[in-house]
């Protein structure tokens, strides 16, 4: 266990106040990282074209991807999120801040994804867009100029779990399994969103829905209210840790929290429910 981290910090969390003070660093780059479920009817993509953060480059979740899996947005090899950062103008050197436009949905989803390619000078923005907004700071609808940046991928198989090794850790219980789910969905008592999923979690896991982390402002909580959400699912937050969600979203949230309170021994289920919930060799528990 780390120190717990408060206040701002560009490894896993800044404020809008921390951005606007460097939005002018020459060395900053910010990615608009938004991720919609269909249900919930909107296009991350047209919305940032109409506005952004200025100089803030569009992250596609589904994109920097593996093509190669029939599982949503599973991580992308190395070669390939290397390709896609040095188009965005994003390598070696730069402090990137991470945001979304729900306010703390799918931002973390990108951080994780620069921490498993071994960069770690990359934060979340606290509330993302909506904060950022409703304090009447600055939008553009400009693309940004790009220019080509080295970008050096080092994979950090540690920060990732397969199902696997999760199966194993549901059985042998040497690592506690998180899942961000709703309760409804962690119990099997609401259908899942995506067709063709079984209902229920993974056996001898904890629910922590990971809006109980967030503040009404889409912030993150912080210090004693933030180690309590996750103490009131029955989380050891010193224990080493899996994180899980529906589809490795969410999961990552769970993951900042963790981090943020001083637990860097944890790692994300990136297949999470959409794999296991397929699955009927898989054991579920519901209940």
């Amino acid at each position: 266990m780390g120190k717990p981290i408060t206040g701002d910090d560009p490894k896993t969390l800044v404020s809008t106040e921390w951005l606007a003070a460097h939005l002018d660093d020459p060395d900053l780059r910010i990615l608009d990282a938004s991720y919609y479920l269909p249900e919930m009817g909107r296009d991350a993509k047209a919305e940032y074209d109409a506005a952004h953060i200025p100089g803030a480059r569009f992250f596609d979740i589904d994109d920097i991807a593996d093509a190669r899996s029939d599982l949503p947005h599973m991580a992308a090899p190395p070669e390939k999120f290397m390709s896609r950062m040095r188009s965005l103008g994003v390598g070696d050197g730069h402090q990137i801040v991470v945001y979304d436009a729900v306010g703390l949905f799918s931002a973390a989803r990108a951080w994780w994804n620069f921490r498993l390619m071994g960069k770690t000078d990359v934060a979340v923005l606290d509330g993302g867009l909506p904060k950022w907004q409703a304090e009447g700071r600055p939008i553009e609808d400009m693309a940004p100029i790009i220019r080509d940046r080295h970008f050096t991928a080092q994979r950090q198989a540690h920060l990732v779990k397969d199902v696997t090794q999760v199966a194993a850790a549901s059985k042998l219980g040497d690592w506690q399994i998180v899942d961000a789910r709703s309760e409804g969905r962690f119990r099997g008592t609401e259908p899942e969103v995506r067709e063709g999923l079984r209902s229920g979690r993974i056996p001898n896991s904890l629910g922590v829905h990971y809006a109980s982390l967030l503040n009404e402002d889409g912030t993150l909580k912080d210090g004693d209210a933030l180690r309590a959400a996750f103490e009131a699912g029955g989380v050891d937050i010193e224990k080493r840790t899996i994180t899980t969600c529906g589809s490795g979203v969410t999961a990552a949230i769970l993951m900042l929290g963790l981090a943020r309170l001083g637990n860097g021994d944890v790692a994300l289920y990136d297949g999470s429910w959409s794999e296991w919930g397929q699955f009927d060799q898989l054991k579920v528990e519901t209940g």
